[in-house]
């Protein structure tokens, strides 16, 4: 406590040193923004230099590349900017998929929650950029467009994936380090419950109290989405359906039947528990009639 005190009283003193700091870690921001973004479009540029290295590779066999007919080259144009939009879905699609990663799973949401906080300053520049490539993906790889409309779906993929990446790498730094230290007891109380809320080896009662303690410890410190919720309430639903002992199964004996005294009527059984009920699952249309004890009466 003692070097703590005596850290906060050095930045006292010395509390312009704030400003170089901020200096540099914004220069290493950007340093690593550029890079990112630099060996993306590298890695895009190749799919448009395929046709290119395919001619080199005749001519230096000694092979003459053939003469094309204008249509020809139209549609050979076409087919490379086709190609190049599906490389480009397929890697907008994998962004997409990465980031619901973040946004259904609520145990990474407790974990790292500055993926799924909005007033973070690199997750509001991932999710502009996100809105961007959204807005100019095209339709279809088949759909009509211009030469221009490729480059700039093009970049903003790049910018979409770079952004992502640096998203991600802070949120992984800062963890729950935004938090007070109340809140970040809540979050691991959360993340035990959630625990529970999942665990098979759990009684349905304990399952579902796990699950409204989640719910509870989040609340005002997580802004869960619907889909988040939906996800969750699934995966609890699907544990307390495992969970369910299996029906007794009633069998004949041959010997007791063949026996006159068999017929004799016997103490009724105790009534089974009333099992405890899903509150996720929907409440069925007609009551269940339970089965008779003695089939002979």
């Amino acid at each position: 406590m003692d070097a703590l005190n005596q850290i906060f009283a050095w930045f006292g003193g010395h509390w312009w040193i704030i400003f170089p700091l901020m200096g540099v870690g914004g220069a290493i921001v950007g340093r690593l923004q550029g890079l990112s973004r630099q060996h993306h479009k590298q890695k895009l540029e190749t799919l448009r230099l395929k046709g290119e290295i395919k001619a080199a590779q005749l001519a230096a066999r000694g092979q003459i590349v053939p003469q094309l007919s204008p249509r020809e080259i139209a549609q050979q144009q076409a087919n490379s900017s086709k190609e190049l939009l599906e490389r480009l879905f397929a890697e907008h699609d994998e962004i997409t998929a990465r980031w619901l990663d973040y946004e259904l799973d609520v145990a990474k949401m407790i974990a790292f929650p500055a993926m799924s906080d909005g007033r973070q300053p690199l997750t509001a520049a991932f999710l502009r950029a996100k809105k961007i490539a959204d807005a100019l993906r095209p339709s279809s790889s088949d759909a009509k467009i211009t030469e221009q409309q490729v480059t700039e779906y093009l970049d903003a993929v790049g910018n979409y994936a770079v952004a992502f990446e640096i998203a991600e790498k802070d949120a992984r730094r800062l963890r729950d380090s935004t938090f007070t230290d109340d809140e970040r007891k809540r979050l691991e109380r959360a993340q035990h419950m959630l625990k529970v809320a999942v665990d098979q080896s759990a009684t349905p009662a304990e399952r579902q109290t796990a699950y409204r303690r989640v719910r509870e410890e989040l609340d005002g410190l997580i802004d869960l989405s619907d889909a988040a919720v939906e996800n969750l309430e699934k995966k609890v639903a699907l544990q307390l359906e495992q969970g369910r002992a299996p029906e007794p199964v009633t069998t004949t004996d041959p010997i007791a039947a063949a026996d006159p005294l068999a017929s004799v009527p016997m103490p009724e059984p105790v009534a089974d528990p009333i099992p405890v009920r899903d509150p996720l699952a929907k409440a069925d249309p007609l009551p269940q009639t339970a089965p008779l004890r003695n089939p002979e009466h």
